[in-house]
């Protein structure tokens, strides 16, 4: 049997499990994912590979109508990815309804000429009958494969995995067998306290956020992190660092646990919040935080 691999693109509102359904397929967390919308806000890779079969995913950030210079280089990327990829997994939340939201995003990947596999996540919370009412809204034959699953609830998983891979027509190994992500350590890093402050904080900061690392150190058995919490508005600051700096101390301490699990030494956090008014609008400051052109 003849080697297959290629390049799948999950893309969809923000929400809908994109995130969950990677960490699901990997079996190991390489997307953070929050009930908060627009958690993701890069192109993720995560990497399947099998003696048989290499599947590098891309998580993409959800889309929605852009309200900031930083959520429209969001959106953009997502529908970037889809164009470049091999295969388009377009998810849908089974408990939200065929909205006008998932019709928009339909309706500008129709010219993409690759297979496009309808998903329909969260079935879990859906009886039968309800599922069926559900797709007599949707135009399904403009897919080549519709697959309902449970990404929280791993159903399913395995038909959308064999799925994929009869889609599959490269014959390239593009990453080494026991590689399941490419990105940088010091993305990683930032992602996991920016998770932290999503999970943590109220629904004004999360999307007013970046983290940045301002240096970090490896030693022997140590690896030191000082790393800066960027927000728009002073409220926010407050917010982060909380009554005698309750807020921030539990934020570190959650992603000190998380960080030392990954790095597999012991982690020296220090956090500190800075006020960078409307940088979600400015050029150079998307740039400076990774957005932006890449």
């Amino acid at each position: 049997m003849s080697f297959k691999s290629g390049f799948v693109a999950l893309i969809g509102k923000p929400n809908v499990g994109k995130s969950t359904l990677l960490n699901t397929i990997l079996a190991k967390k390489i997307a953070i994912a929050t009930p908060k919308p627009q958690t993701t806000r890069d192109n993720i890779r995560g990497i399947l590979t099998t003696k048989d079969t290499q599947i590098v995913f891309i998580d993409t950030p959800g889309i929605h109508k852009p309200k900031s210079k930083l959520n429209k280089v969001m959106v953009q990327s997502a529908y970037i990815a889809a164009k470049e990829a091999d295969i388009i997994l377009f998810l849908i939340d089974a408990t939200k309804g065929y909205a006008k939201s998932d019709q928009i995003i339909a309706e500008n990947i129709r010219h993409i000429e690759k297979p496009k596999l309808l998903i329909i996540n969260k079935i879990d919370k859906l009886t039968t009958r309800e599922l069926i009412e559900f797709l007599k809204d949707i135009n399904t034959d403009e897919y080549d494969e519709i697959i309902p699953l449970s990404a929280l609830r791993n159903k399913n998983i395995d038909e959308l995995i064999n799925t994929v891979k009869s889609y599959l027509h490269d014959e390239i190994q593009y990453y080494p067998t026991d590689m399941i992500s490419d990105y940088p350590e010091q993305f990683m890093i930032t992602e996991i306290i920016r998770e932290k402050v999503l999970i943590n904080t109220s629904q004004e900061v999360p999307h007013s956020i970046a983290v940045v690392i301002e240096k970090m150190e490896s030693k022997k058995d140590l690896t030191i992190i000082n790393a800066k919490i960027v927000c728009e508005r002073a409220s926010q600051k407050k917010i982060i660092v909380g009554k005698q700096g309750s807020m921030i101390k539990k934020i570190g301490s959650f992603a000190r646990e998380e960080l030392e699990i990954r790095l597999q030494t012991r982690v020296f956090l220090e956090l500190f919040v800075a006020v960078e008014e409307n940088w979600r609008n400015k050029d150079h400051q998307l740039k400076q935080f990774g957005y932006g052109d890449k």
